[in-house]
């Protein structure tokens, strides 16, 4: 049996199942296994985490410990109830006639990118203005239906991580920062700061920051230096704003000060550093990478949910749940007919009613004739029983989000 204890429960002789600190980027240390020395448990504490899973029927068991069913099931009502309320954003027009448009978004986003962080690699001349312009087109692609570069955002390749995630950052902050209705400015330059919160990565070496391995502890050291490496470029970039700065130097900073690179508290962290924080680690734990097989995305939410107090703003955790929905867009859902389907796009009204792509019959465990039903729309009896993971049904969810 799998149960969760506090760091402090743990002790030689147990068996942990899970690290519980998908949170902690880059993080390749093995997260199974018999604990044989105090030192290990000194240095999974150094890291930051707080809880921790355990394998019962491996190793010894612990008077403070809960089962994973009993967080799972908090967590799931914590979810619902933050998903209780209207997300707030309206969608302007339809996703057919925007999903064109996000599509050349998407592709262009990648390239620029791209092409940025090689000329700063490169010592070429900077010119800041296509990623303003970009910032600009990726928001109002955002206000016109978000739900078209949020379909792009889950058909990814594990092998194009950093690209793709900046570009999804990006897109998740300009969706948060207009459901918090943060100053056009303001949320600009975060959209700014997201896009380019990786940039420190071109001085970490090749061999570290593409090892499909373990990290060592001082490789993950090194691999920690990004954000400092961000932010000093970004610093020094005629035409870059302060908050664009803040947002991606601050990107992997905790509220409990086990973030970096400054171990920031509380407080101390701004507003688009904690919001930024948020967004990272969700993109980060629910994509597939060399070394990481992604959550689904209501794993991914009430992941947050979990690590919110000591790593994450609470209040801001449930704002960005109501903001990308219930059932985010790439989300697999059981329906009460015995279907799934995928959510294609939210509902601007009513979070448990989304538009979702069938493609699959539980009950005979086959194959059906794909069909898009809009479950709010009048005259539909099936609604949504709960997310499913798609492993589970052998199903490859990206190839119905095109």
């Amino acid at each position: 049996m799998i149960k969760r204890i506090p760091i402090a429960a743990l002790k030689v002789g147990m068996y942990i199942s899970d690290l519980n600190n998908d949170w902690i980027p880059h993080n390749t240390q093995r997260k199974k296994g018999v604990i044989k020395r105090e030192e290990t448990i000194e240095k999974i504490r150094r890291m930051g985490v707080q809880y921790v899973y355990i394998d019962v029927e491996k190793g010894l068991d612990s008077q403070d410990a809960e089962t994973a069913q009993e967080v799972d099931r908090r967590n799931e009502q914590a979810l619902q109830k933050a998903g209780e309320q209207r997300p707030g954003i309206q969608h302007k027009v339809a996703l057919t006639e925007e999903i064109v448009i996000a599509q050349r978004i998407h592709s262009q986003a990648q390239g620029l990118v791209g092409s940025f962080m090689n000329n700063v690699k490169m010592g070429a001349a900077i010119d800041i203005a296509p990623i303003h312009q970009l910032a600009d087109e990726l928001q109002n692609s955002v206000l016109r239906n978000a739900n078209a570069l949020s379909c792009l955002g889950r058909i990814r390749e594990k092998d194009n991580y950093l690209l793709e995630h900046s570009v999804n950052l990006s897109v998740l902050m300009s969706l948060f920062g207009n459901y918090r209705n943060l100053p056009a400015d303001v949320l600009h330059q975060t959209v700014v700061g997201a896009l380019l919160h990786d940039l420190g990565k071109i001085l970490t070496p090749d061999d570290i920051l593409h090892k499909p391995g373990r990290l060592t502890a001082e490789e993950f050291e090194v691999m920690k230096l990004h954000a400092r490496h961000s932010r000093d470029i970004l610093a020094s970039t005629e035409g870059i704003g302060e908050i664009a700065v803040i947002t991606a130097a601050q990107h992997h900073e905790k509220l409990d000060g086990s973030g970096y690179p400054e171990g920031l508290k509380g407080e101390e962290i701004t507003e688009y550093g904690r919001m930024v924080a948020i967004t990272d680690v969700y993109d980060a734990i629910t994509s597939d990478r060399v070394y990481h097989k992604g959550m689904t995305p209501s794993q991914g939410l009430k992941k947050l949910l979990e690590w919110s107090g000591d790593h994450l703003d609470p209040e801001l955790v449930k704002q960005f749940i109501r903001c990308i929905g219930l059932y985010p867009v790439g989300s697999l859902v059981l329906l009460e007919s015995g279907r799934l389907g995928v959510v294609v796009e939210t509902n601007d009204q009513d979070q448990r009613l989304p538009v979702v792509r069938v493609m699959y019959h539980t009950r005979f465990r086959l194959p059906i004739t794909v069909e898009t039903i809009d479950l709010s729309r009048a005259g539909n009896q099936d609604r949504i029983v709960r997310a499913v993971d798609p492993e589970d049904y052998k199903l490859d969810v990206r190839k119905f989000l095109a």
